[in-house]
């Protein structure tokens, strides 16, 4: 049994005037690209972590066409939502509409085998930025609703749920895992107070994404203080779900 992790799939079957080739040739068939490379490597007894921003769908029936996708792909799959996942409303409606094979973690934690998984999106915070590791576009995905005089009470919030989750993870497990949508710590892993909450309910791995035209060659992340940081976005993975060493 494996562990694997990939964010921001950004599907569009319920949606397809949405897709994401818009945003460039990377993103060019990239649901086949996606399954393709997924049912290489994943197989059914696996787990894949889903750090948000799943689908472009605005309302839950549009999006259980994307989920129903991801269902039929092989694996246990967890997810938490992302700042574009309009369609993720009361958590009792999506789980409404959850196939089998999808959990979710919304203040929660969720028992895989040995390991306890945790989450929370998360937010911008002024503690760091990655305007220097990104390759600025024409065309580039849209930032989200909220505006910047609300940012710091949004990622304090957030901060409330990833506490709430982390309190409901199993300390006696043999590993911890816990996904956040934004990055949890800045590229250079200097401390942050999102990080200072892995440390102190010892996570072993946190996985992210968010960060999207990632320049390449350029080091980022990492491990610090026992947690290990990973960035998995769907195209700075090249499409391709990433196997945590754990």
């Amino acid at each position: 049994m494996s562990v694997w992790a990939i964010a921001d799939l950004h599907l569009s079957f319920g949606v397809p005037e949405k897709t994401m080739e818009v945003f460039g040739p990377e993103w060019a068939n990239y649901g086949e690209k996606l399954k393709t490379n997924w049912l290489a490597v994943v197989q059914p007894d696996d787990l894949v972590l889903i750090a948000g921003d799943i689908s472009w769908a605005m309302r839950i029936e549009d999006a259980k066409i994307d989920l129903d996708w991801i269902d039929a792909l092989p694996g246990t799959k967890v997810m938490i939502k992302g700042n574009h996942d309009y369609w993720w409303s009361s958590l009792s409606k999506v789980k409404s509409i959850l196939p089998p094979s999808i959990h979710i973690i919304q203040n929660t934690a969720y028992q895989w085998n040995e390991y306890s998984i945790g989450g929370a999106r998360l937010w911008d915070t002024d503690e760091y930025g990655f305007n220097d590791y990104i390759d600025f576009r024409e065309t580039s995905v849209p930032s989200s609703k909220e505006e910047k005089p609300d940012q710091e009470r949004i990622f304090k919030r957030e901060l409330e749920r990833l506490e709430l989750s982390l309190k409901a993870m199993d300390q006696s497990a043999a590993k911890r895992l816990v996904m956040t949508h934004y990055p949890p710590i800045s590229a250079e892993l200097e401390p942050s107070k999102a990080a200072a909450l892995l440390e102190k309910y010892n996570v072993n791995v946190c996985v992210f994404g968010h960060l999207h035209n990632v320049k390449r060659g350029v080091a980022m992340f990492g491990n610090r203080s026992g947690v290990g940081y990973h960035l998995t976005s769907c195209d700075y993975l090249d499409f391709k779900p990433s196997l945590l060493n754990i």
